[in-house]
């Protein structure tokens, strides 16, 4: 843990706090760099995953199943 002096959006940081119902600003601002570091670590492995379907043919599958089940309606 290092300790760091920056200036903070007071009104983004309130929000947090309130939504995440948290009492410190240390807190928040945890919270919201952890989230925000998952978040994006999520995004890399569903694209992973969505170029390994793509390869495999199953996302013009899913695709075309999709636009078959539209259409038919």
């Amino acid at each position: 843990m290092s300790v760091t002096q920056i200036d903070i959006d007071d009104d983004a940081l309130e929000r947090v706090m309130a939504l995440a119902k948290v009492r410190t600003k240390k807190e928040a601002v945890n919270l919201a760099l952890h989230f925000y570091a998952e978040q994006h670590e999520r995004v890399a492995r569903i694209s992973r995953h969505f170029g390994r379907a793509r390869a495999w043919g199953a996302v013009e599958d899913a695709e075309r199943v999709h636009r078959a089940e539209k259409y038919s309606r």
